[in-house]
Protein backbone atom coordinates (compact mmCIF):
# COMPACT_ATOMS: atom_id res chain seq x y z
CA UNK A 1 0.00 0.00 0.00
CA UNK A 2 1.58 3.58 -0.73
CA UNK A 3 0.31 6.93 -0.03
CA UNK A 4 -1.27 9.67 -1.83
CA UNK A 5 -1.94 13.29 -2.48
CA UNK A 6 -5.43 13.75 -4.06
CA UNK A 7 -5.46 17.34 -5.45
CA UNK A 8 -8.57 19.34 -6.24
CA UNK A 9 -7.62 21.16 -10.08
CA UNK A 10 -9.07 24.31 -10.24
CA UNK A 11 -8.12 26.34 -6.42
CA UNK A 12 -5.23 23.85 -5.93
CA UNK A 13 -3.41 22.67 -9.43
CA UNK A 14 -4.81 26.23 -11.42
CA UNK A 15 -6.34 28.89 -10.87
CA UNK A 16 -9.96 28.73 -10.66
CA UNK A 17 -12.34 30.16 -13.67
CA UNK A 18 -14.59 33.17 -12.69
CA UNK A 19 -18.04 32.00 -10.76
CA UNK A 20 -20.25 30.35 -13.17
CA UNK A 21 -17.30 30.26 -15.30
CA UNK A 22 -15.24 27.00 -16.27
CA UNK A 23 -11.71 25.63 -17.66
CA UNK A 24 -13.10 24.20 -21.00
CA UNK A 25 -10.03 25.24 -22.52
CA UNK A 26 -5.69 24.52 -22.44
CA UNK A 27 -5.33 28.49 -23.10
CA UNK A 28 -7.68 28.98 -19.70
CA UNK A 29 -5.70 26.77 -17.58
CA UNK A 30 -3.56 29.16 -15.83
CA UNK A 31 -0.99 27.06 -13.02
CA UNK A 32 -0.34 28.59 -9.86
CA UNK A 33 2.37 29.10 -8.13
CA UNK A 34 5.21 26.36 -6.75
CA UNK A 35 2.39 23.75 -8.47
CA UNK A 36 5.45 22.35 -10.24
CA UNK A 37 7.83 22.27 -6.72
CA UNK A 38 5.19 20.42 -4.74
CA UNK A 39 4.52 17.90 -6.79
CA UNK A 40 7.91 17.14 -7.59
CA UNK A 41 8.33 16.85 -3.94
CA UNK A 42 5.50 14.46 -3.72
CA UNK A 43 6.92 12.38 -6.79
CA UNK A 44 10.47 12.72 -5.08
CA UNK A 45 9.18 10.98 -1.35
CA UNK A 46 7.10 8.05 -3.63
CA UNK A 47 4.10 9.44 -2.75
CA UNK A 48 1.21 9.19 -6.05
CA UNK A 49 -0.15 12.01 -6.76
CA UNK A 50 -3.82 11.92 -8.24
CA UNK A 51 -6.38 14.31 -9.06
CA UNK A 52 -9.86 14.24 -8.14
CA UNK A 53 -12.18 17.02 -9.88
CA UNK A 54 -15.93 17.94 -10.18
CA UNK A 55 -16.08 18.42 -13.72
CA UNK A 56 -19.95 19.58 -14.31
CA UNK A 57 -18.59 21.36 -17.65
CA UNK A 58 -19.23 18.15 -19.42
CA UNK A 59 -23.22 17.80 -18.01
CA UNK A 60 -23.20 21.44 -18.98
CA UNK A 61 -22.31 20.86 -22.43
CA UNK A 62 -19.39 22.95 -22.61
CA UNK A 63 -17.16 20.25 -22.93
CA UNK A 64 -17.45 16.90 -23.82
CA UNK A 65 -15.54 14.03 -22.06
CA UNK A 66 -12.63 13.82 -24.86
CA UNK A 67 -11.55 17.40 -24.87
CA UNK A 68 -11.72 17.52 -20.96
CA UNK A 69 -9.47 14.26 -20.73
CA UNK A 70 -7.25 15.73 -23.97
CA UNK A 71 -6.74 18.75 -21.43
CA UNK A 72 -5.74 16.82 -18.41
CA UNK A 73 -3.41 15.18 -20.48
CA UNK A 74 -2.03 18.56 -21.65
CA UNK A 75 -2.19 19.47 -18.56
CA UNK A 76 -0.34 15.83 -17.14
CA UNK A 77 2.61 16.79 -19.77
CA UNK A 78 3.32 19.74 -19.03
CA UNK A 79 3.73 19.10 -15.35
CA UNK A 80 5.68 15.83 -16.15
CA UNK A 81 7.67 17.64 -18.75
CA UNK A 82 8.77 19.71 -14.97
CA UNK A 83 9.69 16.74 -13.60
CA UNK A 84 6.09 16.79 -11.48
CA UNK A 85 4.29 13.69 -12.50
CA UNK A 86 0.58 13.14 -11.68
CA UNK A 87 0.14 9.35 -11.72
CA UNK A 88 -4.05 9.66 -12.45
CA UNK A 89 -6.72 11.79 -12.99
CA UNK A 90 -10.04 10.88 -11.60
CA UNK A 91 -13.71 13.38 -12.55
CA UNK A 92 -16.87 13.32 -12.29
CA UNK A 93 -18.64 14.82 -15.41
CA UNK A 94 -22.05 14.90 -13.41
CA UNK A 95 -24.11 17.99 -12.82
CA UNK A 96 -25.30 18.72 -8.82
CA UNK A 97 -29.25 18.20 -9.60
CA UNK A 98 -28.84 14.89 -11.33
CA UNK A 99 -30.02 12.06 -9.58
CA UNK A 100 -27.62 11.25 -7.08
CA UNK A 101 -23.61 9.81 -7.77
CA UNK A 102 -21.38 7.96 -5.92
CA UNK A 103 -18.36 10.46 -7.30
CA UNK A 104 -19.62 13.68 -7.16
CA UNK A 105 -17.20 15.64 -4.25
CA UNK A 106 -18.45 15.59 -0.79
CA UNK A 107 -19.06 11.93 -1.86
CA UNK A 108 -16.21 9.86 -1.31
CA UNK A 109 -16.29 7.59 -4.87
CA UNK A 110 -13.24 8.94 -6.76
CA UNK A 111 -10.93 8.39 -4.11
CA UNK A 112 -12.40 5.08 -3.26
CA UNK A 113 -11.87 4.13 -6.85
CA UNK A 114 -8.52 5.92 -6.76
CA UNK A 115 -7.36 3.42 -3.81
CA UNK A 116 -8.78 0.26 -4.76
CA UNK A 117 -6.79 1.17 -8.56
CA UNK A 118 -3.40 2.43 -7.13
CA UNK A 119 -3.37 0.16 -3.68
CA UNK A 120 -3.38 3.38 -1.67
CA UNK A 121 -3.19 3.43 2.12
CA UNK A 122 -6.26 6.08 2.50
CA UNK A 123 -5.39 6.83 6.29
CA UNK A 124 -1.93 7.68 5.48
CA UNK A 125 -2.81 10.19 2.61
CA UNK A 126 -4.21 13.57 2.14
CA UNK A 127 -7.05 15.38 0.28
CA UNK A 128 -5.71 18.65 -0.66
CA UNK A 129 -8.86 20.93 -1.70
CA UNK A 130 -10.30 24.26 -1.76
CA UNK A 131 -13.40 23.62 -0.80
CA UNK A 132 -15.81 22.15 1.95
CA UNK A 133 -16.89 19.21 -0.42
CA UNK A 134 -13.22 18.25 -0.99
CA UNK A 135 -12.80 18.53 2.66
CA UNK A 136 -16.05 16.21 3.38
CA UNK A 137 -15.05 13.80 0.33
CA UNK A 138 -11.82 13.47 2.30
CA UNK A 139 -13.28 12.76 5.49
CA UNK A 140 -15.87 10.09 4.38
CA UNK A 141 -13.20 8.06 2.39
CA UNK A 142 -10.96 8.25 5.67
CA UNK A 143 -8.04 10.66 4.15
CA UNK A 144 -5.99 13.33 6.15
CA UNK A 145 -7.44 16.69 4.74
CA UNK A 146 -5.95 19.69 4.13
CA UNK A 147 -7.72 23.37 3.22
CA UNK A 148 -6.37 25.70 0.54
CA UNK A 149 -7.23 29.16 1.89
CA UNK A 150 -7.95 31.95 -1.31
CA UNK A 151 -5.05 34.33 -2.10
CA UNK A 152 -6.23 36.86 -0.22
CA UNK A 153 -6.39 35.61 3.20
CA UNK A 154 -2.41 34.24 2.43
CA UNK A 155 -2.16 33.16 6.76
CA UNK A 156 -4.16 29.84 7.05
CA UNK A 157 -6.86 29.90 9.95
CA UNK A 158 -5.23 26.76 11.62
CA UNK A 159 -3.45 23.54 10.99
CA UNK A 160 -5.67 21.86 8.70
CA UNK A 161 -5.69 24.96 6.11
CA UNK A 162 -2.51 25.94 4.00
CA UNK A 163 -2.57 29.05 1.59
CA UNK A 164 -1.05 26.80 -1.31
CA UNK A 165 -0.29 23.41 -2.18
CA UNK A 166 3.47 23.94 -2.06
CA UNK A 167 2.74 25.15 1.71
CA UNK A 168 0.16 21.74 2.20
CA UNK A 169 3.30 19.85 1.08
CA UNK A 170 5.70 21.45 3.57
CA UNK A 171 2.82 21.35 5.91
CA UNK A 172 2.54 17.70 5.31
CA UNK A 173 6.23 17.46 5.99
CA UNK A 174 8.08 17.36 2.81
CA UNK A 175 10.23 19.76 3.07
CA UNK A 176 13.03 19.55 0.52
CA UNK A 177 13.22 17.36 -3.10
CA UNK A 178 15.39 14.75 -2.59
CA UNK A 179 17.77 14.63 -5.65
CA UNK A 180 19.77 11.51 -6.97
CA UNK A 181 23.30 11.00 -5.92
CA UNK A 182 24.70 12.18 -9.32
CA UNK A 183 28.00 11.55 -8.04
CA UNK A 184 27.54 8.18 -6.91
CA UNK A 185 26.00 6.83 -9.93
CA UNK A 186 29.50 8.40 -11.71
CA UNK A 187 31.75 6.22 -9.61
CA UNK A 188 30.46 2.79 -10.96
Amino acid sequence: MTRAAFLDRDGVINEKAPEGAYITRWEDLKFLPGVVEAITRLNHSGWQVIVISNQRCVAKGLISIPELEALHQRMSQWLADRGAVIDAVYYCPHEKTQPPCTCRKPEPGMLLRAAREHQIDLAASWMIGDSESDMEAGRRAGCNRLRIQPRQNPKPASDSCASSLLDAVIRIGLKTVVEPDKTAANKR
